[in-house]
């Protein structure tokens, strides 16, 4: 077997969060008298960490460290209370970790995400699998596409990082890989499109999940 692990990344490539995450920050912008967005911008507001998210999200005259920190704590406040409203794995992801643990091969997961809340939905979304490490953001490490987080999982996890497979759907994710010299998997049924995941230092595309383990 080539590789020895598999690392992946939360939002957009083992669980659909998107529609919580959206609904969460329009309900934000709404108490701040801000207009919302579609569903389909936070598909590119999302995948730098919560405080990009807002950043983004606000009108660029509201863009000022006060109004981003008031910001971030209303969207915190907001997810709070829907983060698990509609958020489900993606179609094939509990097949793929089904086959993955009966193969004994490692799992683990990076985010970008606040760890409280990679830890909420880990714990209640993906309960039947068993991660590690699980690591989201934190503010000992910086964040991705800096690959320190992956070089940490992966000494974590005792293997290489030529040997751990990285799963992501944002060029955040492909940009971590590479930089960590791990294998860039992009998967197109996240957040972005293949093109982008390609240019940015994907080495495959996996359509469907289960596609992973034609590499192992």
């Amino acid at each position: 077997m080539k590789y020895a692990a598999v690392i992946f990344d939360l939002d957009g490539t083992l669980l659909d969060t998107i529609e919580d995450l959206a609904d969460s920050m329009n309900a934000a912008l709404q108490g701040e008298g801000h207009a919302v967005h579609a569903i389909d911008a936070y598909r590119y507001f999302v995948g730098d960490g919560i405080e990009n998210l807002v950043r983004r999200a606000l009108p660029e005259s509201a863009r000022d460290e006060e109004s981003v920190n008031r910001g971030k704590a209303a969207m915190e406040a907001e997810y709070n209370k829907r983060w698990n409203a509609k958020s489900r794995p993606y179609t094939g992801v509990p097949e793929l970790l089904d086959e993955l643990t009966q193969r004994q091969i490692p799992i683990a997961i990076l985010s970008n995400k606040p760890e409280p809340f990679t830890l909420l939905a880990v714990n209640e979304l993906l309960s039947p699998w068993t991660f590690f490490p699980i690591r989201g953001a934190r503010p000992d490490t910086p964040r991705k596409p800096d690959p320190t987080g992956a070089l940490v999982v992966a000494e974590e996890l005792g293997v290489e990082p030529a040997k751990c497979l990285y799963l992501g759907d944002t060029d955040t994710d492909m940009k971590t890989a590479v930089g960590a010299g791990m294998y860039a998997l992009g998967a197109t049924w996240g957040f972005r499109p293949g093109e982008e995941l390609l240019r940015t230092g994907a080495q495959t595309l996996l359509d469907e999940p289960m596609e992973l383990l034609e590499l192992l």
